[in-house]
C-alpha cells in the first residue's frame, strides 16, 4: 500500500509537468527565452560594436524586444504561466561566443546569429498562428510577426551590406 501511494505522489509532478508542456506553454517559454536574449546580445553590441549600423540595429532590437516582452509577461501572467526568468542555455553561449570577440569579427558575428535567430523566430511565430490552441498567444504572434519580419529583413540586408555570409 505504501508503494502505490508513493507512485501516486510521484505520478502527481508529472500529471502536472505533463499539463505545463502543451504546445502553446512551449510557445511562451521559446519566445520569452528569445526575446530576452535578443535584448541581452543586443545590449552586448550596443556596448562592442564598431559599426553604426549595428549599433542602430540593436538599439532597435532593445526596443521591439523589450516591448514585446512585457507584452508577453502580462498574457503569461494573465493565464498562470511562469516564464523563465533568463535567456536561457544558447542565448548564455551565444554571449559568451561574441563577448570574446571585437570590431569587425564581433560584427559579422552578431549579424550571422541575428539572421539566424530571427528567421527561427519568424518560423515560430508562424507556427503559433496556424497551429496553436491558445487564443492569445496566436493573437500575440500574429500582432509581433510583422515586426519581427521587418527585423529579418532589416538584418538581412545588413549582412548583405557587409559581406556577411549566411
Amino acid at each position: 500500500m505504501k508503494y502505490v501511494a508513493f507512485c501516486a505522489l510521484l505520478a502527481v509532478p508529472a500529471l502536472a509537468l505533463a499539463a505545463e508542456t502543451t504546445p502553446d506553454s512551449r510557445f511562451y517559454t521559446a519566445a520569452a527565452e528569445g526575446g530576452m536574449g535578443e535584448v541581452q546580445l543586443a545590449r552586448l553590441a550596443q556596448e562592442k560594436s564598431s559599426d553604426p549600423k549595428v549599433k542602430d540595429f540593436a538599439a532597435m532590437m532593445i526596443k521591439d524586444h523589450s516591448a514585446g516582452n512585457e507584452e508577453l509577461q502580462a498574457l503569461a501572467s494573465n493565464r498562470n504561466i511562469k516564464l523563465p526568468s533568463g535567456a536561457g542555455v544558447r542565448a548564455d553561449a551565444t554571449r559568451l561566443k561574441l563577448e570574446a570577440l571585437s570590431g569587425a569579427t564581433f560584427d559579422k558575428s552578431y549579424i550571422r546569429n541575428q539572421v539566424t535567430a530571427h528567421r527561427q523566430t519568424v518560423a515560430l511565430l508562424e507556427k503559433e498562428v496556424s497551429s496553436g490552441h491558445d487564443a492569445d498567444a496566436q493573437a500575440f504572434a500574429r500582432k509581433i510577426l510583422p515586426t519581427v519580419q521587418g527585423h529579418l529583413k532589416a538584418i538581412e540586408m545588413l549582412a548583405s551590406a557587409d559581406g556577411v555570409k549566411r
